[in-house]
Parts: structure tokens; sequence; C-alpha cells
């Protein structure tokens, strides 16, 4: 579906549902330089067990136009400006890595519109090496050959997808190729540039669980222990064998982490 948020046409992925008034909504945000379609098996799950489901494209991300965001913060805005385009006044969010941040500061923000929020791959602070920002601000494309070597648990990297005849790291690839030049240094320095996670996590209400995955480069575990520490409310699932990509490399897991949550 369409909507016009801040005066720019985006995506969101409904999975072909209708909105029901009477139905909870639930906003799945992607990460840096990625779209919708990463949130695919999840989100189309709840779209057809009984929920409004929006997998958002960011703006200049996917389907969605206008520049990409260049603050957290300003990611977590845009959330509440989406809801308001949906007419969903209160919704549960769901991100993915600075997607979560975003959901973080979102429900930090304005505690009355969220209902609850899950945070995977999340990391606080959520720094980016000189080596891959250098690679992104100058459209390097070894910045992607870094985040999918770094993204990918080692067995993931030689394949073992769910789906039969797909290629993850190749998926990955192709998908992170899409994106146009300048937007991973955009979603890059956004995450890197953010020092509000811990006083956020402190102001959050809402029930709130955390995704990781042990094997996660990208993302460790153990950088997101003071985030786990400063939530009031907070689950946690730790997923054994799955890096940063826990949607694609542990789908079924994932999806069971939020239907328990949710």
């Amino acid at each position: 579906m369409h909507l016009t948020v801040a005066g720019r046409e985006v995506y969101a992925y409904a999975g072909a549902r209708p909105r029901v008034h009477s139905q909870r909504t639930i906003i799945f945000v992607h990460g840096a330089a990625n779209d919708h379609g990463v949130w695919a098996w999840q989100s189309r799950y709840f779209a057809h067990h009984g929920f409004n489901v929006l997998a958002v494209d960011l703006p200049g991300h996917g389907r969605s136009e206008g520049e990409a965001l260049a603050s957290v913060e300003a990611v977590a805005d845009w959330i509440l400006a989406l809801q308001d385009a949906a007419a969903a006044e209160r919704a549960s969010l769901v991100g993915h890595s600075l997607g979560a941040l975003a959901v973080l500061e979102c429900a930090a923000r304005h505690p009355e519109r969220v209902e609850k929020i899950a945070l995977t791959g999340p990391a606080v602070p959520m720094t980016v090496s000189d080596e891959l920002m250098d690679a992104a601000r100058h459209n390097d494309h070894a910045a992607y050959e870094m985040i999918n070597g770094w993204s990918f648990s080692a067995a993931r990297q030689l394949g073992g997808n769910a789906v039969p005849g797909f290629w993850m790291t190749g998926n990955s690839m192709r998908l992170m190729e899409r994106t146009p030049p300048g937007v991973l240094a955009a979603d890059l320095a956004a995450c890197h540039a953010y020092a509000n996670g811990l006083a956020a996590a402190a102001a959050v209400l809402c029930p709130a669980l955390l995704i990781t995955g042990a094997r996660d480069l990208m993302a460790p575990p153990r950088n997101a222990q003071a985030l786990i520490a400063s939530l009031a409310d907070v689950r946690v699932v730790e997923l054994a064998r799955s890096g940063h990509a826990l949607m694609a490399e542990e789908p079924d897991a994932v999806l069971d982490a939020l239907r328990t949550f949710l």
C-alpha cells in the first residue's frame, strides 16, 4: 500500500489485507540499506492472522520517496508520522538494527502511541568501524562486502536457506546494491551518532522483546547488555546459530519469538 508521510509517497507492505479498525497494528522497520522485504515471512504471517501490518520502506529505500533520514531521532519521529498517516492510534513496533534503534527512540518519545516494541539485532551504542564508514561514504562496493561478511554466521555463508533454491548472502547483496548512492552512508552515520539509547530505554514504559544472534559480529549480544539492563519490562531471546541477519538466517525462530510476545 502507499501512504503520504511528510509530503512524500511511502510504500508499506500490508500483506494484501485491508485495514480493519478493530485489529491491532504492527509496524516493521528495516535496517541500513534494506527495505520491507527483509520482514517478508514475519509480516505476512501477522497480516494473515488478525493484525494490521505495515512493513515499511524508509525514505530513500525501496519504493519510498525522499532522502534517507539523517538520524535515529528523525526516523523515530517519521514512524509516528507514519502511524498518523495510517490512522493507527497505537501500534506495536518491530525493528532491526537501525530500525531497532528508531523503534526504541520512538517508544521513549511517544509512550502513549506504542503498545510493545521488539528489537532485533540491537546494540547500544551501535558504533561503525572506520573502514566500513569510509567505504560507504565513497559508495565503494567493499562496504556491501564487509556487511555481508559480518552479518551472516559462518555456517549461513555456506548455505542453509530455509527456502530451497534461495541464496542467502546473494539475496542480501542484491538488496544492498539496489540502494541509491549515499543511503548506506547516511544509515550507518545515523547508527554511529546515536547517543540516546540508554536514556531512551530507561524512558520506555511498554513491554520490550530483544532478539539477538549469538554469532552476530555487527551487533554482538554483549553490546546489548546495558540496553537490556535499562529496560523495565524486557524479554530476551538469543538465537544460538544466527548472526546479524536474523530474519533471513532463522526466520521461523524470529517469528516464533514475535508470536509469543505480540
